[in-house]
């Protein structure tokens, strides 16, 4: 074989994941998750447990992967299962982990397949909890979700919403496209260097009420802001994303406040002050409201309308640096991140900001007609409160988001 050859052959190896499927009634939804795998172009090996086996059968994760599926040792014993797709595996993902499979993680037991792989495997492993409320947020669940942490694993907390029967509350699987994605950086090679740490994070476009039916808005998607929450998971970290006014699903593993106005994201924000690592403030923020909120529908007369008097909006970004700045004698506050959307004078304007705000960190980009606003893509340049700069070229917003998140890191070390 030629090297070039050799080379071309190289490319073609797909990533191996092995996706681990516990019992639990969100078993069915790991088939959306595997197929977002196999379409990506990922080698997916399903290791259920013998009991997840009664949710979903082996000939639907068989079909599905390409793969054999198999849940004990004893089968294809000649292969050393229970050792060689542990050995092999780039990534070992776990969907739905129950809290029965979280203790046998932490404990290290091996009574089958899924357990063995566990223990053997050397790369990433990602899990991602599903149960009742009340068994996620006992003392053991909890300790046992500790554990692996410390030892390196990434456990997703689990959604808020519908439960088994008329439950609701947390413990529901993510959405699996929302998994995926937490996967996918995790497989790019990005740290878990934020483990322990709390990164809060604003999104979306601020609405402020005109009357019942009508407000002052901006473009903003929060595809920004969903994308550094994202990150921020997949990165270790527990995440709280305040989200104005978004069409978007929840990112796995991060609490989500919802919130309307400029002063009702201001409440949120600066509650979160005392606990949060680093604030990255990505939501676009309206500078201005109504002076005055009509009750009722405002009508369409015959003569001209009246005029819309506005009134300022507090300054959120200027109040975080403020308090950063007063409670520096005491050795603590959190990193904090601003964003700067400019039409013009992109940079001239962008220092000015980063100095009048008291920032560490302002990622300014150019917003307009198809650039930044509701695109996948982003570029920006990341001033510094130390004078230094960070260009970071067009690209998928989720590359954006973990430069920003290497610069928060380096200063929360």
């Amino acid at each position: 074989m030629s090297s070039e050859t050799g080379r071309e052959a190289a490319d073609t190896v797909k990533p191996r994941v092995v996706l681990g499927v516990s019992a639990g009634i969100a078993a069915y939804k790991a088939c959306e998750l595997l197929r977002l795998f196999t379409e990506s172009g990922h080698d997916v090996r399903v290791v259920p447990t013998r009991e997840a086996l009664r949710f979903v059968g082996a000939p639907t994760w068989a079909a599905l992967s390409g793969n054999p599926v198999a849940a004990e040792v004893w089968d294809d014993v000649h292969e050393v299962p229970h050792v060689r797709i542990g050995q092999e595996a780039d990534l070992v993902v776990v969907a739905p982990a129950t809290a029965d499979l979280l203790a046998k993680a932490a404990c290290g037991l091996a009574g089958d397949l899924l357990t063995n792989t566990l223990l053997t495997a050397r790369c990433p492993v990602v899990f991602a909890p599903a149960m009742h409320t009340e068994m996620w947020e006992h003392p053991a669940t909890r300790a046992n979700v500790a554990t692996l942490r410390e030892r390196g694993s990434l456990v997703i907390d689990p959604a808020v919403g519908r439960l088994t029967g008329a439950d609701t509350g947390k413990g529901r699987l993510p959405d699996p496209r929302e998994i995926f994605e937490v996967c996918r950086a995790v497989l790019a090679g990005h740290p878990l260097d934020l483990t322990g740490r709390h990164i809060v994070v604003s999104a979306g476009g601020t609405r402020e009420a005109l009357d019942p039916v009508r407000f002052l808005g901006n473009r903003s998607s929060g595809l920004q802001g969903y994308a550094l929450a994202r990150a921020a998971v997949a990165r270790g970290a527990k995440v709280t994303l305040v989200s104005a006014n978004v069409a978007l699903d929840d990112p796995a593993g991060a609490s989500v406040v919802r919130v309307e106005s400029a002063r009702d994201m201001r409440e949120a924000v600066l509650g979160l002050y005392g606990v949060a690592d680093a604030i990255v403030m990505a939501a676009a923020v309206a500078d201005f409201r109504p002076s005055a909120r009509s009750d009722s529908k405002i009508k369409k007369t015959s003569g001209e309308p009246d005029p819309i008097f506005l009134t300022k909006n507090p300054d959120i970004l200027a109040e975080l640096g403020a308090r950063r700045r007063a409670e520096a004698h005491e050795g603590f506050g959190p990193v904090i991140v601003g964003f700067a959307a400019e039409t013009h004078d992109i940079l001239a304007n962008g220092k000015a900001k980063l100095e009048r705000k008291g920032c560490d960190l302002l990622v300014v980009n150019e917003v307009g007609e198809n650039l930044a606003f509701g695109t996948p893509d982003n570029a920006a340049v990341i001033l510094s409160s130390d004078g230094t700069s960070t260009e970071v070229h067009r690209g998928p917003k989720e590359a954006l988001a973990h430069v920003v998140l290497d610069l928060v890191g380096a200063r929360l070390v």
